[in-house]
């Protein structure tokens, strides 16, 4: 088997322990990964470095992939988000936020399926043009779409609907009010959407598809939408599953993609090895399905839904009093 070097960042706070336990599960998984680490965050400037150092960038730049832990972003001026710097650099146009009902989960709802496509570049949530008037009275933000964007997108989008054997894309917009840029998009989509005619296309403005996750979340498939809408939505329909401890996410682009937990790096449990890896594990299995490793990552993906749904050998934020290796440990023997 060929092996594929993969960039590992264990990030801050629970980071290390969550990533240890993931490529332990990884190598037990013998996909023929081959890890070369890397430091970004909190652990980079306390070696006197960049936030994101150059030595990073170069690795996750000559590897395919990245699997990355949680990392903390220092409050105060200067600091640029570390995911939105990555975005930038690497051109990693497309979030994905797969939202999946895990049996023995506390939620709302069962059987909820949905993956969430978000725009990573552009728009609103980008921060371009903001502007404080030197009163302090006035501020102003710019946001800008454009059609290269939304047709890589949104192609993106159906394409792997298609391949995940998906029946429905919803756009989602606010195009009766911010025609232009809502606007664009919408368009592009239309354009786009008549080349797949074997999925469903369907509109929803954000604020009606908000009201509508929440009162029937089994009626979405697929979400495809701009930047800010996506960020709210994909935490919306994380909250239908269980939360942030348990989504995973992707940043892709045209060449690359860097693996993720969505959640934070809890500095008040970091190091004590209780922290739940499910999140983390679930990212890496987006990993594998990325690096074609289809069946390694079905594999994962049960395990982890067996372990959990069992209750037997879970962490405490699962109702249970498993360490983070004894919770590993039993997704390894499930594999």
């Amino acid at each position: 088997m060929a092996e594929t070097n993969v960039t590992v960042i264990p990030g801050d706070g629970i980071g290390p322990d969550i990533v240890d336990a993931t490529v332990r599960v990884l190598d037990a998984l013998d996909c023929g990964l081959r890890y070369e680490y890397a430091i970004a965050g909190q652990t980079a400037l306390d070696k006197g470095l960049e936030l994101v150092p150059q030595e990073t960038l170069d690795l996750i730049e000559k590897n395919p992939v990245a699997l990355k832990g949680p990392i903390t972003t220092p409050v105060g001026k200067g600091f640029r988000s570390v995911n939105v710097t990555l975005r930038k650099h690497f051109d990693l146009f497309a979030n994905l936020r797969p939202a999946l009902s895990i049996p023995g989960v506390r939620s709302r709802y069962d059987n909820v399926d949905i993956l969430t496509i978000r725009e990573n570049i552009e728009g609103i949530y980008s921060g371009e043009g903001q502007m404080v008037s030197d009163d302090g009275e006035r501020a102003e933000l710019r946001s800008v779409i454009t059609r290269k964007e939304s047709k890589r997108l949104i192609r993106f989008a159906y394409e792997a609907a298609r391949r995940l054997g998906r029946r429905k894309v919803t756009v989602v917009h606010k195009a009766n009010i911010m025609k232009s840029t809502s606007g664009l998009f919408l368009d592009v989509a239309r354009s786009i959407a008549k080349e797949y005619d074997d999925i469903e296309h369907e509109e929803m403005i954000v604020d009606n598809c908000a009201m509508q996750l929440v009162m029937n979340p089994h009626r979405f498939d697929v979400i495809v939408t701009t930047n800010l809408f996506g960020d709210i939505l994909s935490d919306l329909c994380a909250g239908l599953t269980g939360g942030l401890g348990l989504a995973p996410g992707a940043n892709v682009g045209e060449h690359k993609g860097i693996f993720e937990a969505v959640h934070g790096s809890a500095p008040d449990i970091a190091g004590q090895g209780i922290a739940n890896p499910t999140a983390l594990l679930l990212g890496a299995a987006m990993m594998l399905d990325y690096l074609e490793h289809n069946d390694a990552a079905a594999r994962l993906r049960k395990a982890v839904r067996h372990v959990v749904g069992e209750g037997q050998v879970t962490t405490a934020d699962l109702g249970g009093k498993a360490s983070t290796r004894e919770f590993t440990d039993e997704v390894i023997r499930q594999l």
